[in-house]
């Protein structure tokens, strides 16, 4: 199958992903867009490495799954925090730096 289909994907959910973070107010739905991201850069390093014949970029995809758990752990974290403060998970009503 040709690069350029996994590339158009890759583009896709990568936009999905940012119209999620910039668009939405749930910080559970954001966090879920950041992981959309993550994987659209990972599905796009794939594709090279397999296209290339080097194994750099399926190596590189290994280190950013682990960052992507473990910012999913700490996010996840965060947010469980916060709506035990504040009982919402709405970005625009969580204030932390104020007062």
């Amino acid at each position: 199958m040709d690069i350029s289909w996994y590339l158009a994907l890759s583009a896709v959910l990568f936009t999905i992903g940012v119209l999620g973070v910039l668009l939405r107010r749930n910080a559970i739905i954001i966090l879920m867009s950041v992981e959309l991201m993550l994987n659209a850069v990972n599905l796009t390093l794939v594709a090279f490495s397999q296209a290339l014949g080097d194994v750099a970029g399926q190596v590189l995809v290994f280190f950013a799954i682990s960052v992507a758990a473990a910012e999913a752990a700490i996010g996840l974290a965060i947010v469980i925090a916060i709506f035990r403060g504040k009982l919402t998970v709405d970005v625009t009503q969580i204030n932390l730096f104020k007062y």
